[in-house]
Protein backbone atom coordinates (compact mmCIF):
# COMPACT_ATOMS: atom_id res chain seq x y z
CA UNK A 1 0.00 0.00 0.00
CA UNK A 2 3.21 2.46 0.39
CA UNK A 3 5.59 3.45 -1.77
CA UNK A 4 9.05 4.13 -2.00
CA UNK A 5 9.75 8.32 -1.94
CA UNK A 6 13.72 7.57 -1.71
CA UNK A 7 15.79 8.12 -4.56
CA UNK A 8 17.69 4.75 -5.86
CA UNK A 9 21.26 4.67 -6.26
CA UNK A 10 23.40 4.21 -9.35
CA UNK A 11 24.91 0.88 -9.77
CA UNK A 12 29.12 0.66 -9.14
CA UNK A 13 30.44 0.31 -12.17
CA UNK A 14 27.21 0.63 -14.20
CA UNK A 15 25.46 3.39 -15.95
CA UNK A 16 21.77 3.95 -14.09
CA UNK A 17 18.85 1.94 -15.95
CA UNK A 18 16.61 4.38 -17.49
CA UNK A 19 13.68 3.50 -15.18
CA UNK A 20 15.56 4.36 -12.46
CA UNK A 21 16.22 7.74 -13.79
CA UNK A 22 12.84 8.44 -14.36
CA UNK A 23 11.46 7.25 -11.16
CA UNK A 24 13.97 9.17 -9.60
CA UNK A 25 13.44 12.44 -11.91
CA UNK A 26 9.49 12.32 -10.54
CA UNK A 27 10.82 12.18 -6.95
CA UNK A 28 12.87 14.67 -7.45
CA UNK A 29 10.18 17.05 -8.93
CA UNK A 30 7.94 17.04 -5.84
CA UNK A 31 10.62 17.34 -3.23
CA UNK A 32 11.52 19.95 -4.95
CA UNK A 33 8.09 22.06 -4.66
CA UNK A 34 8.45 21.43 -0.79
CA UNK A 35 11.73 21.79 -0.13
CA UNK A 36 11.55 25.27 -1.28
CA UNK A 37 8.34 26.07 0.72
CA UNK A 38 11.02 25.30 3.85
CA UNK A 39 13.54 27.22 2.35
CA UNK A 40 11.57 30.37 1.81
CA UNK A 41 10.23 29.87 5.52
CA UNK A 42 14.05 29.34 7.00
CA UNK A 43 15.03 32.70 4.98
CA UNK A 44 11.91 35.07 5.10
CA UNK A 45 11.08 34.28 8.84
CA UNK A 46 13.89 32.87 10.10
CA UNK A 47 11.95 29.60 10.88
CA UNK A 48 14.41 27.39 13.45
CA UNK A 49 12.20 25.04 15.60
CA UNK A 50 14.10 24.54 18.60
CA UNK A 51 10.98 24.55 21.30
CA UNK A 52 10.04 22.08 24.30
CA UNK A 53 7.17 19.95 23.45
CA UNK A 54 5.21 18.55 20.09
CA UNK A 55 2.42 20.79 21.05
CA UNK A 56 5.05 24.63 20.55
CA UNK A 57 6.38 22.50 17.79
CA UNK A 58 3.47 22.38 15.58
CA UNK A 59 2.20 25.72 16.89
CA UNK A 60 5.08 27.46 15.24
CA UNK A 61 5.15 25.44 11.99
CA UNK A 62 1.05 26.44 12.02
CA UNK A 63 1.80 30.03 12.33
CA UNK A 64 4.74 29.90 9.88
CA UNK A 65 2.87 27.98 7.19
CA UNK A 66 0.01 30.80 7.45
CA UNK A 67 2.35 33.60 7.14
CA UNK A 68 3.81 31.83 3.84
CA UNK A 69 0.26 31.25 2.49
CA UNK A 70 -0.72 34.99 2.96
CA UNK A 71 2.72 35.80 1.31
CA UNK A 72 1.71 33.54 -1.92
CA UNK A 73 -1.71 35.28 -1.80
CA UNK A 74 -0.86 38.24 -1.83
CA UNK A 75 2.22 37.53 -4.44
CA UNK A 76 -0.85 35.98 -6.79
CA UNK A 77 -3.29 38.79 -6.15
CA UNK A 78 -0.72 41.27 -7.22
CA UNK A 79 0.53 39.73 -10.50
CA UNK A 80 -3.67 39.20 -11.18
CA UNK A 81 -4.14 42.80 -11.01
CA UNK A 82 -1.19 43.18 -13.04
CA UNK A 83 -1.57 41.73 -15.54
Amino acid sequence: MMTSKIHRKKPKGKPMPQATSQANAKKSSVRAKVEHVFAHQKNRYGLFIRTIGLARAKAKMTLANLAYNFDRLVFHERQQSAG
